[in-house]
């Protein structure tokens, strides 16, 4: 194709600038993947020196099985194989066996982006993105690439935002978490949007609330304080604010989430809100009433 030939990018030039976003974390965020789903023996060479199945063994299986976990094996396999129009039709596969996993739906989505060779979010791969973060708000895949949807619709500011509060709630070295930084960075230079300060700050306060101590009240680590501290008060007020708004949010889609609201009740505890700290208790009970001695035990250990 002549380089100046553009008659296969129908969405205009900015559509290089998409295709590196894209494929910024495409490559890590297979790893998101069940791991029980993983393969190493999805190349036929390998599986001729080692006896491993083959893509064909694999294809037989699941059709014979018709199991979930055996079509996402065959799209990961088709996947790491840069077979992504085959690993698109192994999690469709699987989504339809299994239509409630957040996680096939995003892999589906990621599949069908890594498939086009022309459109750099397909409709088919936009609206799995979609289902995924209905059935799961948190599903760290779909909302990267939704964030991508916002980029390629020329709302970089909104894309940034996006995965700058994805960034927040990446856990510290995860697979795609170096991808994740790249994107912003790239994103952010080439739309002249400074995002070094708000990179350093996603990354230095970011799980500030979920993790564990030993009262079994979920809380900060040492080093989450640490970070902490080196905001401003006004800062670290407004951090706060961020991120217990975000945890109400995330318990509205994930009612189920015990620890999540007991980190709820802790941080409405320290910001002095009591009222909604025992409103937050209340709701917790109705939605989870197998955990009430829990629930019940974390609001005596804070005071409510």
């Amino acid at each position: 194709m002549d380089d100046n030939d553009t008659s296969t990018l129908p969405r205009g030039a900015w559509l290089a600038i998409a295709a590196v976003v894209v494929l910024a974390g495409a490559l890590t965020w297979r790893l998101m993947d069940d791991p029980s789903a993983r393969s190493t023996s999805a190349d036929s060479t390998i599986a001729a020196q080692g006896g491993a199945p083959t893509l064909e063994d694999m294809q037989r299986e699941a059709e014979a099985a018709n199991d979930a976990k055996a079509w996402q094996r065959l799209g990961l396999a088709y996947f790491n194989a840069n077979r992504f129009a085959d690993a698109a039709s192994a999690y469709e596969q699987a989504t339809q066996v299994a239509p409630d996993s957040a996680v096939l739906w995003s892999a589906l989505g990621e599949a069908l982006v890594m498939a086009s060779e022309t459109d750099p979010m397909p409709d088919a791969a936009s609206a799995a993105f979609r289902r995924a973060v209905e059935l799961d708000a948190a599903e760290p895949r779909a909302r990267y690439y939704r964030a991508v949807e916002k980029d390629l619709a020329q709302d970089h500011e909104g894309a940034i935002a996006d995965w700058l509060a994805l960034l927040a709630d990446t856990p510290a070295g995860a697979p795609w978490e170096t991808d994740l930084v790249r994107t912003i960075t790239q994103v952010g230079h080439i739309n002249d949007i400074a995002v070094a300060a708000r990179i350093e700050q996603a990354m230095g306060t970011r799980n500030i609330l979920p993790a564990p101590v030993a009262s079994g009240i979920p809380g900060p680590t040492q080093e989450q304080m640490a970070a902490a501290s080196s905001l401003s008060p006004n800062q670290q007020q407004d951090m706060a604010e961020e991120m217990v708004s975000r945890l109400a949010a995330r318990l509205e889609d994930d009612p189920r989430n015990v620890d999540g609201w007991i980190m709820l009740m802790r941080s409405y505890r320290t910001l002095g809100r009591n009222g909604q700290a025992r409103d937050a208790l209340e709701t917790a009970l109705e939605a989870n009433p197998d955990a009430q001695a829990q629930l019940r035990a974390a609001a005596e250990a804070l005071g409510l």
